[in-house]
């Protein structure tokens, strides 16, 4: 009866130092996913609000133990393990497009993101455009400038700056209009001036390091002719016509090319001649059968008549 008491004594003995070590094993794996846990709610980004292009910058990593981050970029994504619980350095080269980034950081058992903006840098570049190539003298509203406004890094700047477009036209007279931006564009609109010749425009903006400036050139040329006059000369029913210098109202020489249109009625009907200006005149000829009218027009500008009778005028 004793041995048997015993036994059971033992017997429970050793089947209690096995929930005591079962026990120890819960309270073990409790303690292990509580820090774990911990660990994971600890492993925080602190970012900042905005950053300027090619400006390195930190960012806050809580938690303690390795991590793996991630920086997402419009051009570009970045991976390194890292140490919880300092700083991480951003270098100035993984910055340097404007746009929203993406932090991300992953522990062991869960990640977190943040998110930031980086901002152009100051101006630094302009491109340019003039248009068109060519344009009639005294037309309101004919040339249009547009420029934009990029920092170093070709990041198109979005806060406003103030462009100055400076005008000088061929033989002097140079003026100045000025444009503020609006999303990184600035333009203007003017009319061309009355002589003909080259205008240059030359866009420009101050920043800190000097003054940035781009030039185009554009051409300016005679508008439509004016005071059409023409003389003509008769040699049998020969008739040699000839225009006085084809000018516009401004007493610019119309270019090379420009048409010019005569027309003829005699009894044999009529006829039209388009003959182009070479050296600032016109020049046809047409034969003639009796009494002739013949007429000068070129573009909306009608030239004096002549009126042929036979061999006189």
């Amino acid at each position: 009866m004793m041995a048997t008491t015993h036994n059971n004594f033992a017997l429970c003995k050793r089947q209690s130092g096995f929930g005591v070590g079962v026990v120890f094993g819960f309270v073990f794996v409790f303690v292990l996913m509580s820090l774990l846990t911990g660990r994971a709610r600890a492993a925080e980004l602190h970012v900042p609000a905005t950053v300027e292009a090619g400006q390195g910058t930190s960012i806050s990593v809580g938690g303690s133990g390795q991590g793996t981050f991630y920086l997402l970029g419009p051009d570009d994504v970045i991976k390194r393990a890292v140490g919880l619980g300092s700083e991480l350095q951003i270098q100035a080269s993984e910055v340097r497009t404007a746009g929203s980034y993406r932090a991300i950081l992953c522990d062991s058992s869960s990640c977190t993101a943040a998110t930031f903006e980086v901002k152009a840098a100051p101006p630094a570049h302009l491109s340019f455009f003039l248009h068109p190539s060519r344009v009639p003298v005294s037309f309101p509203d004919s040339i249009d400038a547009t420029a934009f406004v990029f920092d170093r890094y070709f990041n198109l700047v979005l806060s406003p700056t103030t462009v100055d477009f400076r005008i000088a036209p061929a033989g002097g007279g140079d003026f100045l209009r000025s444009s503020s931006t609006r999303y990184g564009t600035a333009w203007l609109r003017m009319g061309s001036t009355a002589h003909e010749g080259p205008i240059q425009v030359t866009a420009g903006l101050v920043n800190g390091s000097g003054k940035v400036e781009e030039a185009r050139v554009i051409q300016q040329v005679a508008a439509e002719a004016c005071h059409l006059s023409v003389k003509a000369v008769i040699s049998g029913n020969i008739v040699t016509l000839e225009t006085e210098p084809v000018r516009d109202c401004s007493g610019n020489a119309l270019p090379d090319g420009t048409v010019v249109s005569f027309t003829k009625i005699d009894k044999a009907g009529k006829s039209t001649v388009d003959t182009p200006i070479r050296k600032g005149v016109a020049r046809t000829q047409f034969s003639v059968n009796g009494p002739a009218q013949i007429s000068v027009a070129c573009g909306v500008m009608l030239g004096n008549e002549i009126a042929i009778s036979g061999k006189s005028i």
